[in-house]
């Protein structure tokens, strides 16, 4: 990695989910750790598989990693750190206050913000506080998938802002004396994130259009608040060994395109590519070959399983029932969004009426959707919008009968970035409720946020009736119409390899602890019923079955097989199975 030339003291891996961050942010804290130095690597991933990689469990403290020495490694845990950040606020008041008043401030800090706030309370301790990281020459962050890293680096400035004016002692997220007390420290780490000496962002894609899209996007949003220090990393780069491999070429091809289409905020950036290799990242063996000239060798190989059906024959089934909803849910970088596009796309062509709608802060689900129906309408739930929409609905509502000073105690709530989370999820309720006459497709938020979204439905019940004039009907609603396996059916989305299928696992046990249980799995990108003569590609397609028997005999009680294809807009020219066999 060419970060390895000059490497800062604090180097940030990100990138849209899949591409990954975690191989090249646990590769690099080996290799600097192999220098001599000593390293902590730091996931703030909700969905962290950092333990998967490096084969260990890995906590919420520095966790020496066998066979490095040097090199610890630790996750940030969300729900954790705002148990910590309640009681470190709530607690001096225990014994002091009537019980009535701390159940009261205890409420307040019940909502998905103050988590969001706790979560950067650990990361500024970590970048700014030289009492943790004083042991280490280096902190490598293998952070979360992009738009939620987008709000964790941008939180800074948002937080910082919001305690300067700030009028009033209370906010949704509670007291705000939590927060002043660490104003020192989180404005320590604006300064870090913005310091080119001391900062680098290491922006990750794969040689595909959706995730280059999206590096540039990050790559601008993270120079407006300062973070200019950046450089890039293409991971998986293919090229054919064998031109008569029709999907090996394909393959190239696509990749190839991607890569001489660079939007300007990436041609600039200090590059490398990165090869697509024959193995999987498993083990420290395997990541020190990756950034090595060396190949990775493949997992062994199982015989192939009968495949499962194809997606159009999970779809006949869906079709079945002409309302609910439907929700595309994984790790980021399965195909979440082509899939919920086709299955859209699908429906409508069967002539039921389908809304497709998006909660993905990256969202990009409308350039997926080239064939639009008449019956087929596209959204996405934009927070900006919602954001307006929510405050003007308060002020006319909750401020229309304030005096000055409560005017002014609210105008500080709305201005809270929790206010973000509040109105994106009323706008997700009200879209789920259109699912009572038609047929509503969500292409669903990463992995973890999408359970924090879920788990905070109580919460935001609170909230939404606190600054409303009581509960919309579709937030009420919301949680029942979701755990009624008649009315919402998941689909849970992954591609045949280890991580990817262990975290859709994770995914569906807390899914069933929350009372959902997934209509079927879909198997994306999968070479194993296409023929392959290249020798990357023939090792990769091995590697396949073992993963693919693993979704079919211990969690899927209903899976579906989408094969690879050369463009991830569906409706157009592709390699598929028929064609390539």
């Amino acid at each position: 990695m060419h970060v390895l030339e000059h490497p800062t003291p604090t180097l940030f891996f990100t990138g849209k989910g899949g591409v990954g961050k975690t191989s090249l942010s646990c590769a690099t804290a080996v290799a600097l750790a192999d220098r001599g130095k000593n390293v902590l690597l730091v996931s703030t991933d909700p969905a962290s598989n950092i333990h998967e990689v490096f084969g260990q469990d890995i906590g919420t403290d520095p966790t020496p990693i066998t066979d490095v020495d040097g090199l610890k490694a630790m996750n940030v845990d969300p729900e954790a750190a705002a148990e910590a950040y309640r009681e470190r606020v709530v607690g001096p008041y225990r014994g002091v206050l009537p019980d009535s008043a701390i159940q009261s401030i205890e409420e307040q800090f019940a909502g998905a913000c103050t988590v969001e706030i706790a979560a950067f309370d650990e990361f500024a301790k970590l970048l700014a506080n030289e009492d943790v990281t004083a042991d280490f020459d280096h902190v490598v962050f293998d952070t979360a998938p992009t738009g939620h890293t987008l709000r964790l680096l941008t939180l800074p400035t948002a937080w910082t802002g919001f305690i300067e004016d700030a009028a009033a002692g209370t906010s949704c997220i509670g007291p705000l004396e939590g927060m002043k007390q660490q104003r020192s420290l989180y404005e320590g780490a604006v300064n870090a994130l913005a310091n080119k000496h001391e900062t680098t962002l290491v922006l990750v894609t794969r040689p595909d259009r959706a995730a280059v899209d999206e590096a540039a996007r990050t790559s601008e949003e993270l120079a407006e608040i300062g973070i200019r220090n950046q450089a890039l990393a293409v991971n998986g780069v293919f090229k054919a060994h064998d031109t008569s491999d029709i999907v090996a070429v394909a393959m190239e091809r696509r990749g190839g395109a991607a890569l001489r289409e660079l939007p300007a905020a990436l041609a600039s950036l200090k590059r490398r590519d990165l090869p697509l290799k024959s193995g999987q990242v498993l083990g420290v063996a395997s990541l020190r070959s990756l950034l090595a000239d060396q190949d990775l060798k493949p997992v062994e190989s199982v015989d192939m399983v009968a495949l499962p059906e194809n997606l159009d024959a999970l779809v006949d089934d869906l079709a079945k029932k002409n309302h609910g909803v439907i929700m595309t849910m994984g790790k980021g970088g399965v195909g979440k969004t082509s899939v919920a596009a086709y299955v859209a796309v699908a429906l409508a062509k069967r002539g039921h009426k389908v809304h497709l709608s998006t909660t993905d802060p990256a969202a990009h689900v409308a350039q997926t959707v080239t064939d639009i129906p008449d019956n087929l309408e596209i959204g996405r739930i934009d927070p900006e919008i919602e954001v307006e929409k929510y405050r003007e609905e308060v002020m006319s509502t909750t401020g229309a009968n304030l005096d000055e000073t409560g005017l002014a105690l609210l105008e500080e709530d709305l201005s809270s970035p929790c206010t973000e989370e509040i109105a994106v999820f009323r706008a997700f309720a009200r879209t789920v409720h259109e699912a009572t006459d038609s047929i509503v497709v969500m292409d669903t938020a990463p992995t973890g946020h999408t359970i924090l979204l879920l788990d905070a439905a109580e919460s935001y019940h609170r909230e939404v009736g606190r600054l409303t004039d009581g509960v919309p009907e579709a937030v009420a609603n919301l949680l029942p119409r979701l755990r009624d396996p008649d009315f919402t059916r998941v689909l849970i989305c992954t591609v045949p390899e280890a991580t990817p299928v262990h975290e859709a696992a994770d995914l569906q046990r807390d899914l069933q602890r929350a009372g959902m249980d997934p209509t079927a799995w879909v198997i994306n990108m999968s070479l194993a019923p296409l023929s392959v003569t290249d020798p990357i590609l023939v090792a990769r397609k091995g590697q396949e079955a073992r993963y693919i028997a693993e979704v079919i005999n211990d969690h899927a009680t209903r899976a579906a097989l989408v094969p690879w294809r050369e463009d991830s807009v569906w409706g157009m020219t592709d390699v598929t199975a028929s064609d390539a066999a």
